[in-house]
């Protein structure tokens, strides 16, 4: 008998400690590089004031992101199946107290490093904010079928670098980040949880 070759990529198995353990990783590594970045730059770290209108933006803006996101997977056959590749190598080991972690590490790190190093870095002005959210967008290239998923990610970092500009407070991407993370990540292992369950 024939074995028969899958169309979609094979998704690599990691374990639970492999997956933290990396993203622990990564923000230290974007931390170093942003302070780095500031140390040797000629530029000031974006503000970051914490206050509730601007923390409820945040919010309110992560809620925005997270429901255009899902819009995107429904409507957008190439993200969804991109989307479905990068959060089953990210989200399948993971328990559901680990998305804490999901939200925080990233949220707080690619933002400090993508808003709060680059805008100022690159002049704070929408050439900075498209140059900024291109290199976010390839930091979540993990293949030469994740195209869809770059994309969304450079989008989404158009977005999260547009609100840092306007509202001058780098709160505002920051908790806008941790918010759709937590919240998309929750709803696609919980649906992951009910298929296993049918």
């Amino acid at each position: 008998m024939v074995e028969q070759h899958k169309q979609e990529p094979e998704i690599p198995s990691m374990t639970r400690i492999q997956v933290l353990g990396a993203m622990g990783v990564t923000a230290i590594i974007l931390l170093i590089v942003a302070k780095v970045s500031l140390h040797f730059g000629n530029f000031s770290l974006f503000s970051w004031n914490l206050n509730q209108r601007e923390f409820l933006l945040g919010v309110g803006l992560g809620f925005v992101i997270t429901a255009l996101s899902g819009l995107t997977y429904r409507l957008w056959t190439g993200y969804q199946k991109s989307a479905d590749y990068y959060l089953q190598v990210v989200l399948k080991p993971l328990a559901l107290p680990d998305l804490i972690w999901l939200g925080l590490l990233p949220g707080l790190s690619e933002e400090l490093l993508f808003r709060g190093v680059m805008l100022p870095a690159l002049g704070s002005d929408y050439t900075a904010v498209i140059v900024s959210s291109l290199c976010f967008g390839i930091l979540h290239f993990s293949g030469s079928q994740q195209w869809p998923y770059v994309i969304w990610a450079t989008i989404v970092g158009m977005i999260f670098a547009s609100s840092a500009l306007v509202t001058g407070n780098l709160l505002v991407p920051i908790v806008a980040h941790i918010i759709t993370n937590w919240i998309s990540s929750y709803f696609w292992k919980m649906s992951q949880l009910a298929a296993i369950k049918k």
